[in-house]
């Protein structure tokens, strides 16, 4: 039992140790995550000043942590698509753009989140 128990530990430190090298590779390839970064701290900051509710609060931070995963996805489909080839192909720029549209999207759904919780406020 122990040695199962070890196993599983040692499983879950290689799975946090390839996905932060994953998350520093997308922090030292795309300026976007960057960006991204910068507005979740403010967000951040403006949910915790704001008399929301706990529920209300939590959804917020977690769509912003959810873009950022988003924008991890899309890097990851960009650097698919380049591996295969650097070719221009009319597929390549579609996956990319739908990779940029999933980011977008999200971003759109923190945004509504957040007009929603300001009018409440009001």
């Amino acid at each position: 039992m122990k040695q199962i128990i070890s196993e599983q530990f040692e499983r879950i430190r290689q799975r946090a140790v390839w996905s932060w090298a994953g998350f520093a590779h997308v922090y030292q390839t795309e300026h976007s995550l960057k960006q991204w970064l910068v507005c979740n701290a403010f967000f951040a900051i403006l949910a915790c000043i704001l008399p929301l509710d706990a529920a209300t609060r939590g959804m917020l931070l977690m769509g912003g942590v959810f873009v950022l995963a988003m924008e991890c996805v899309n890097t990851a489909i960009e650097r698919i698509v380049d591996d295969i080839s650097l070719e221009k192909r009319d597929l390549a720029k579609q996956a990319k753009d739908c990779g940029s549209a999933a980011v977008a999207v999200t971003a759109i759904g923190v945004g509504v989140g957040w007009l929603t919780a300001l009018i409440e406020l009001m």
